[in-house]
């Protein structure tokens, strides 16, 4: 009885679920459609709102904070007082440096005096050694014409030696005592310095504002003690202005190379939803924080707060827009991730295999065109990158009817490269690749003039930020089957992403506006019968 009546329970299921089934046996895959729009591709971040110029006041002594005379939101200007400690302690300590310096002055007069006696007994030497000169020459003289003994002569020149040694003495006293003048000076200075150090204490005594502002942080009450021993304390943040403001934020290191200077941004705050500010990428900085492993680079967004209505300290969430697509064919991103196995993607015809049919979306052959022009560098792009820069640099630098011959031939002399290209390794493309757009980019700035040259350099910069990856697209035939094609994807805003089509492939007349694409698999309602028209049980 239970077989019974379980065989009759799967029965009715499997009739139930043959009787879903459509009509005509074709898949009912999901699909999507390919539009042709706008795309902005864009990088979000978290960041906080700072002031441009923010300046911390510290306080380089230690000491009790007797006055506190700036409040939070306190405008000031530099110059101004905003606090006060104690000093009395550094009065003292100019008091005390001031009477080292009037007694190291005392010293120096001493030390003159003695110098001054110096020279006068210099002076009464040089008299004595004079005198005992004249007396022993005279002696000498008498001596001679034997009107007075030997010995008296001998006596006189002793004298004469005796004063002379004198004199050596008295000089060199002078020599000491102005060796002691200068010692007494440098004391002076010395004393000077201690006491000008104490006096810049005293001042120091006074906390002042560096610049005009308004004080957004204040860490100090009166009565409290601070200590500067180690390292300065911070008594006050003043921010020097807060009509131009700025967002530091933290931009991911797979982000950071599509982010430059000029870029428009976008960011948000919580203290006010529903609320978009704009501002402008200023600054890239090239220092990396790494936090738990993740590094970051710091996005400088500027932007006016005019209003005053952004306060430091506030949470954005930032986009910044890194490119713009004007008129860009769209596929939506679900659209590039389905997988069907068993469908091989259709062989599309290169430059070399022109005119190679290839499947319509109704499942037939038609003939095709090439699909690349011979402009066309494989691995990055192709030819429609090419075009698109060619064009933004004829329009956006200006260039005149002969600046534009001497650009196309150069591009047409890179032809051949690209073209070897193809017979390159894989794995050696991507960077062979490379030195030829070098090769092209530094023949086209020598045609430019030095007032182009700056703008082609952030032509440059931008266009290497727009890489392209490869992908995969399936897209349903009249018979129900999925058809396969490689094709190249630019920008993405999260939601479609940009597709590239060579100029004159094939592909654009099957992947054009309009134009179905498969997003996922079947629904269960929408699969395909079993073979052999037994319906397939639903457990």
């Amino acid at each position: 009885m239970t077989a019974a009546v379980l065989l009759a329970l799967a029965g009715g299921g499997g009739a139930w679920w043959w009787s879903q089934q459509p009509a005509n046996g074709v898949v009912a895959w999901r699909t999507g459609t390919l539009e042709r729009g706008s795309l902005q591709a864009t990088v979000s971040a978290s960041g906080t709102v700072n002031p441009v110029t923010q300046v911390s006041v510290s306080s380089q002594i230690s000491g009790q904070v007797r006055n506190v005379f700036a409040d939070f939101n306190a405008e000031v200007k530099a110059g101004q007082l905003i606090a006060e400690i104690d000093p009395e302690t550094y009065e003292y300590r100019v008091r005390s440096a001031q009477a080292d310096v009037d007694a190291a002055r005392a010293t120096v007069l001493t030390a003159q005096a003695n110098a001054a006696a110096s020279r006068a007994a210099i002076s009464r030497a040089q008299t004595d050694l004079a005198e005992a000169r004249r007396v022993h020459e005279r002696n000498q003289q008498l001596v001679a014409q034997g009107f007075i003994a030997q010995s008296e002569a001998d006596r006189t020149r002793a004298v004469l030696l005796s004063a002379e040694e004198t004199l050596k003495s008295t000089q060199a006293q002078l020599g000491v005592s102005e060796a002691q003048i200068k010692t007494a000076q440098a004391s002076v200075a010395q004393k000077e310095a201690v006491l000008a150090q104490s006096r810049v204490d005293l001042g120091r005594t006074q906390i002042k504002s560096p610049v005009n502002g308004i004080v957004i942080k204040r860490t100090v009450e009166r009565g409290q003690t601070v200590a500067a021993s180690l390292q300065a304390p911070e008594l006050f943040v003043i921010a020097q202005n807060l009509s131009d403001m700025q967002v530091d934020a933290s931009i991911d290191e797979a982000d950071v190379g599509r982010i430059r200077p000029g870029q428009k941004a976008s960011f948000t705050v919580d203290a006010f939803p529903g609320q978009t500010f704009e501002g402008q990428v200023s600054q890239v900085r090239k220092a990396g924080q790494n936090v738990s492993n993740v590094v970051t680079y710091v996005a400088v967004i500027a932007f006016s707060n005019a209003s005053g209505r952004l306060l430091p300290g506030m949470t954005a969430n930032v986009r910044v827009v890194t490119d713009v697509r004007a008129d860009a064919l769209k596929v939506p991103n679900a659209a590039l991730r389905v997988r069907i196995a068993g469908v091989e993607p259709v062989k599309v015809a290169e430059n070399t295999e022109a005119n190679k049919p290839i499947p319509s979306r109704d499942g037939g052959q038609k003939d095709s065109k090439p699909a690349v022009t011979p402009s066309a560098p494989p691995g990055g792009g192709g030819g429609a990158a090419l075009a698109e820069f060619r064009q933004r640099l004829v329009t956006e630098l200006a260039l005149d009817e002969a600046q534009q011959q001497k650009v196309d031939a150069i591009y047409a002399a890179a032809r051949p490269e690209f073209a070897k290209l193809r017979e390159l390794p894989e794995d050696q493309r991507a960077k062979a690749r490379e030195r030829v757009l070098g090769d092209i980019r530094a023949k086209v700035a020598e045609v430019l003039t030095p007032a182009q040259r700056p703008q082609y350099a952030a032509l440059v910069a931008e266009s290497a930020g727009r890489q392209s990856t490869r992908g995969r697209l399936f897209v349903p035939s009249a018979d129900g089957k999925a058809v396969a094609y490689d094709v190249r994807l630019g920008l993405s805003d999260g939601t479609s992403t940009e597709l590239l089509l060579p100029p004159n492939s094939p592909l654009a007349e099957v992947l054009q506006p309009g134009a179905t694409v498969i997003t996922g698999q079947p629904s269960a309602a929408g699969a395909p019968k079993p073979a052999g028209g037994a319906p397939r049980m639903p457990f």
